[in-house]
C-alpha cells in the first residue's frame, strides 16, 4: 500500500508555496524534475541581480513571478482534477478514495483570484518596462 495523495492539501500547497515546487514534491518524490526546476528560479533570480547593472527589481523577481504563476496554474489544474481521475493517477494503490469537498472549491477560486491579478500586473509591468522604459512606475 502507498501513502494516499490529498487533493485539497497539494493544490493548498500549490497555491501557497507553488513557486517553490512543494506540491509537486508532495506529489512525485523530491526529485521531481519540474519541481527541481521551481526551485532554480531562486537561483536565477540571483544570477539576474548578480550580473546585471542596477538592474530592475522587476527583472530580479522575474523568475521567481513566473514560477509562482505556473504555481498557480497547476493549483488550478490540481484542485480541477476530478477525484476519479485524481485516485488513478496519485492513489492506485493507497486503497482509499478521495472524496473532495467544498474547501478545493474555495481554494480554486482564490487561486483563479489571486492568479489571475497576478499575471494582469506581470503583464502590465513588463510591457511598461519593454515599451515605455519605466515610464509608468
Amino acid at each position: 500500500m502507498s501513502q494516499h495523495k490529498n487533493k485539497t492539501f497539494a493544490t493548498a500547497l500549490a497555491f501557497l508555496l507553488g513557486g517553490l515546487g512543494a506540491h509537486r514534491f508532495y506529489l512525485k518524490g523530491s526529485v521531481d524534475r519540474l519541481g527541481l526546476l521551481h526551485i532554480c528560479s531562486l537561483p536565477a533570480a540571483g544570477l539576474v541581480y548578480g550580473l546585471g547593472h542596477a538592474p530592475n527589481p522587476f527583472w530580479v523577481l522575474l523568475p521567481l513571478i513566473l514560477s509562482w504563476l505556473v504555481g498557480f496554474g497547476e493549483a488550478l489544474i490540481l484542485g480541477l482534477t476530478p477525484d476519479e481521475k485524481w485516485d488513478a493517477r496519485y492513489n492506485r494503490n493507497s486503497g482509499r478514495r478521495s472524496a473532495s469537498h467544498w474547501f478545493v472549491i474555495l481554494l480554486v477560486v482564490v487561486t483563479m483570484l489571486v492568479g489571475t491579478t497576478a499575471l494582469i500586473a506581470t503583464i502590465s509591468r513588463l510591457f511598461d518596462l519593454l515599451y515605455t522604459g519605466g515610464a509608468y512606475g
